[in-house]
């Protein structure tokens, strides 16, 4: 139990660290990469990962024929269009406000299984923190718009609709209660998801042996995929059995200061006061969900 005990808040601490530098990682990697492609081969690296570690260990196929359509729904929803949106968003935002933005991922969740899973039914509290954190969102955006221009405001609002296509994916991925290992389930979506946007990317953005492959750029691939998806997916699963839901989620409210301060200290990034005041509401938000938050509740938290 000693040995386990000491685990736990490592683990935790590592994600925390790892998802708070995935942003800035993005923000690095796309100047050399394409959005797009830099999203798909990202995703390609990550599946070989889970495959190499899933097989002879856990069943690689779903049961249902119904299964492959879930997933296939579900993997273009997070991986296909969110990761898309965000990857996109971060060339006109900055990494820590996108960090702050996917935050609204539990939010849109919550609001999602309201409709979708009866035992998980809305509640006024919960209510007030989603208003207090969309609030601190338009905040953002209108700021954004004001003195960033309409790519950042879009980029804003990509974000926005990623986090809230995220969160309806995690929601019907749990009504639904496929039966397979958790690295299957994140490596089909991930297949599902990546297969059109390699497509897209060969058809707008070019033949990858022609980008610019810098150290950096290379550096921030392998790191994103190996690192950022297929190490803390596998760590998040090994904590959801030894945590509480409420603490695990907490990462939450970590990951965002964490990626603003990683992306000041690094990568040179500054927010005026009202970004900083936007941030703050939704991280209040978020902080007002989860204080109140008494059922075992899963929401995948928000990550780069």
């Amino acid at each position: 139990m000693a040995e386990r005990d000491w685990r736990i808040p490592v683990a935790w601490l590592t994600l925390c660290v790892v998802w708070s530098s995935t942003w800035l990682a993005i923000k690095i990697g796309l100047r050399d990469l394409p959005p797009i492609s830099f999203v798909a081969w990202r995703f390609v690296i990550a599946v070989a990962v889970l495959l190499a570690i899933s097989v002879g260990r856990v069943s690689l196929l779903p049961r249902r024929r119904i299964d492959y359509v879930v997933l296939a729904a579900t993997g273009l929803l997070m991986f296909g269009l969110n990761y898309t949106l965000l990857f996109w968003a971060e060339q006109h935002v900055s990494s820590g406000l996108a960090a702050v933005i996917q935050a609204s991922i539990p939010i849109f969740g919550m609001v999602f299984a309201h409709w979708m899973l009866p035992e998980e039914p809305l509640r006024w509290p919960r209510l007030a923190g989603a208003l207090v954190a969309m609030l601190g969102v338009a905040v953002i955006c209108a700021r954004l718009l004001t003195f960033n221009g309409w790519l950042a405001f879009l980029g804003g609002l990509g974000i926005t609709i990623g986090a809230a296509s995220a969160a309806f994916s995690n929601v019907v991925l749990k009504a639904k209660k496929i039966q397979l290992a958790p690295s299957m389930l994140a490596a089909w979506q991930m297949i599902f998801g990546t297969a059109p946007l390699i497509v897209l990317g060969l058809a707008c953005e070019g033949n990858p042996l022609h980008f610019r492959w810098t150290g950096s750029a290379i550096f921030c691939l392998l790191y994103l995929a190996a690192i950022g998806s297929s190490f803390t997916f596998l760590l998040l699963y090994w904590l959801m059995p030894r945590m509480s839901v409420t603490n695990l989620q907490t990462i939450s409210l970590i990951t965002p200061p964490g990626a603003i301060a990683l992306g000041w200290a690094i990568g040179g990034e500054k927010l005026s006061s009202w970004s900083l005041l936007g941030a703050a509401f939704v991280l209040l938000g978020v902080w007002m969900i989860f204080r109140r938050l008494r059922e075992p509740v899963r929401t995948v938290v928000p990550r780069g």
